[in-house]
């Protein structure tokens, strides 16, 4: 008994102390790249920052973030679709990318459930609905009012056609029954200084890149876009509040790998992440950008993905909603 006992002990270790060396081989031994869809600077970037350099202490190994703009973010997962699936490259998936392209682009080059394996939500953001500092319509109301008055002409911009931003006008005609005359830019900080000049009227625009503009009173607040508020504008009111039941149109943010990550990579990076967000001055810069509910299990974010590409890709039948490709 006791020679059967020392040998199912020492068996025991034998797959203990083997657990670590199988994974190290499939653990990259390089840096790890996040990358990113948009310029240095803005919302996705920023949270991608927070996240790489705890991740770079945690694993004791370089976190880089590496920016890769263009089609609102579509070539940043085009490119990451197509590196090899051993965990030293990630994305920063965004909806631009994972919920919306796949209605808005019939031509895209990646398939998000087949060539991404979603690892954890990092954070969702509302839009906010803001007004340039020429408007005098301020509530939901009185800007439809004005649509109605003058069907095409009420301007607003978004960060480009195809956008989080863009989308959330289509719903907001959808829902309103109104026509307005949609400005595409270049960017969000394009349009946020158009807004501010009274070149155009109003945007929905990320509470990241909005909320400064916000708080200096160069724009005004007139709506958020998630159903309940976000602790950083506990004044603003949801579109909800305003008439529009059920309006949610948020940006969101997470990271996936390739389609072909394997599984302890995917699970190693999601516990870690979830630690990362948990830690107090993480959550407190979280909090400043907006961004909430990140964390929880892979098939939480899988889950959520497969919900919004149904959600935005019946936005964009029901609008009829086109954008170059």
């Amino acid at each position: 008994m006791k020679r059967r006992s020392l040998i199912q002990s020492a068996g025991a270790a034998a797959a203990t102390l083997g657990a670590p060396r199988l994974f190290a081989q499939e653990w990259p031994s390089g840096p790890v790249r996040i990358i990113v869809g948009f310029p240095p600077g803005g919302g996705t970037d920023a949270l991608a920052r927070v996240v790489a350099t705890k991740l770079s202490t945690m694993w004791k190994q370089s976190v880089i973030v590496e920016n890769k703009a263009g089609v609102s973010g579509v070539l940043a997962a085009e490119y990451v679709a197509q590196q090899p699936s051993d965990g030293s490259t990630l994305l920063m998936a965004h909806i631009n990318s994972h919920a919306l392209a796949p209605s808005l682009q019939p031509k895209l080059r990646y398939d998000v459930q087949r060539d991404f394996v979603p690892i954890v939500m990092v954070g969702v953001t509302p839009n906010l609905l803001i007004a340039g500092p020429g408007q005098k319509a301020l509530t939901v109301k009185e800007i439809v009012a004005l649509c109605k008055a003058d069907p095409g002409k009420v301007s607003f911009g978004s960060a480009g056609p195809g956008s989080a931003q863009h989308l959330a006008l289509e719903m907001f005609k959808l829902q309103a029954g109104v026509d307005a005359l949609h400005v595409p830019y270049k960017g969000s900080a394009p349009a946020l200084a158009d807004l501010m000049g009274n070149q155009i009227q109003y945007c929905f625009e990320t509470m990241t890149a909005a909320t400064p503009h916000v708080k200096s009173g160069k724009v005004a607040a007139v709506a958020q876009t998630r159903t309940k508020r976000a602790k950083g504008h506990p004044g603003v009111s949801t579109m909800q509040e305003q008439g529009f039941q059920g309006f949610e149109a948020t940006t969101w943010y997470g990271l996936a790998g390739p389609g072909k990550l394997p599984s302890a990579v995917a699970d190693k990076i999601n516990r870690d992440v979830n630690t990362v967000l948990a830690m107090p001055d993480v959550q407190e810069r979280l909090d400043t950008y907006g961004a909430e509910d990140g964390g929880g299990t892979r098939d939480k974010f899988k889950d959520f993905i497969a919900t919004e590409i149904a959600k935005w890709g019946k936005v964009v039948k029901d609008g009829n909603v086109k954008v170059e490709s």
